[in-house]
């Protein structure tokens, strides 16, 4: 892993220990709402965690802080609380909604469906340390990183969402767009 790897963090659909009846460890099936972030540093480099299947590290990808909506929550509540379960970080200015996305993968020997919305936040806090993992996230992340643009245009891996690079090298020349934009769905 490059330089600025981190430790472990919280697992790639989220949620807390307690929460997880609803959308973690015993998540059922159905569209599940989520909220992600693309948490920027003061050097615009964007943190990713590194996940991967429960029994096959070798099949991994990279993605962006964030889980399921728990309760009533709003998004923005889950956005914050994802963060600071998956990450430690809890100093962010959280912004808009950048983008909106449908997705469907295997994990874990079932199917997630989810109605992921992207905000927009900035930190000057870029150490890590997961809080409050369940067993299959302990089982499934890696760690994590903060990467530059150039980086993540260069990487090989496996990132979601997949037009990431492109999208963040938009946002930095042009910042946030006026309203959410809809990305292609992801059916993996």
């Amino acid at each position: 892993m490059p330089a600025e790897a981190v430790g472990a963090g919280n697992g790639p659909y989220g949620g807390t220990a307690a929460g997880n009846a609803a959308y973690g460890d015993l998540y059922d099936g159905g569209l599940r709402k989520v909220a992600r972030v693309v948490l920027l540093d003061p050097r615009d480099r964007i943190l990713l965690l590194h996940g991967h299947e429960p029994e096959d590290p070798a099949d991994d990808w990279w993605f962006t802080p964030g889980g399921g909506v728990e309760g009533d929550e709003s998004r923005e509540q889950a956005a914050l609380r994802e963060l600071a379960e998956e990450t430690g970080i809890t100093e962010v200015e959280l912004g808009p909604v950048l983008w909106r996305r449908r997705c469907s993968f295997p994990f874990a020997g079932r199917r997630w469906d989810q109605d992921e919305w992207y905000y927009l936040a900035r930190t000057t806090q870029t150490a890590t340390r997961a809080v409050g993992l369940t067993e299959l996230e302990r089982r499934s992340v890696a760690g994590a990183r903060w990467w530059t643009c150039e980086e993540l245009a260069r990487a090989h891996e496996t990132v979601y969402p997949t037009r990431l690079a492109g999208l963040l090298r938009t946002l930095l020349d042009q910042g946030p767009p006026a309203g959410p934009v809809t990305l292609d769905p992801e059916i993996v």
